[in-house]
């Protein structure tokens, strides 16, 4: 089965075993939906965890959830940093001319007059907009603003970002 990343457990909240989300998707209220399943990665486990949400509710920049399996924050803690996925056969209808966080991952990132810049390596989501981290060759990562005025074309089947360089973006 082939799985899309959702989400990162970034930390606990409380003592009954809510824990603190940062999504990782354009549909974060139906992927975290009450009664919906994630699975969860972590370093120390074989397979991926099922888990099945029985509450959620935004703080601040995370989601705070609930799942049906941890009682307490002792069954959550040792998976803190932890990745959750979703089946691809999930996904969700977008617009007829969108795409998906993990269509952007891997793309080569060139300027308007042909330049390359690197590959998407990360989307970040943040409340202004989304920001895809660049790995360039050589040096720093580029934090690109997901922006109309920079990205200018976005052609997942030649896996190909079309952008415009402007001033302060280094």
């Amino acid at each position: 089965m082939e799985f899309l990343r959702v989400g990162q457990f970034v930390n606990t909240h409380g003592i009954r075993g809510e824990v603190k989300i940062m999504a990782n998707t354009d549909f974060p209220e139906q992927r975290f939906a009450v009664g919906k399943q994630v699975w969860l990665a972590h370093p120390t486990l074989v397979e991926k965890l099922p888990l099945t949400v029985v509450g959620v509710r935004t703080h601040k920049s995370t989601l705070l959830i609930r799942f049906r399996e941890w009682n307490n924050i002792n069954e959550a803690e040792p998976f803190k940093g932890a990745w959750l996925y979703v089946p691809e056969e999930e996904e969700v209808a977008d617009e007829e001319d969108g795409f998906y966080f993990h269509q952007i991952i891997g793309c080569q990132v060139v300027t308007t007059d042909g330049q390359h810049v690197g590959r998407v390596k990360e989307i970040l989501t943040l409340p202004a907009n989304d920001v895809w981290v660049v790995s360039r060759e050589g040096k720093g990562d580029l934090l690109l603003p997901y922006i109309e005025d920079v990205i200018k074309e976005v052609d997942v089947t030649q896996q190909v970002i079309t952008m415009v360089w402007m001033e302060g973006l280094e």
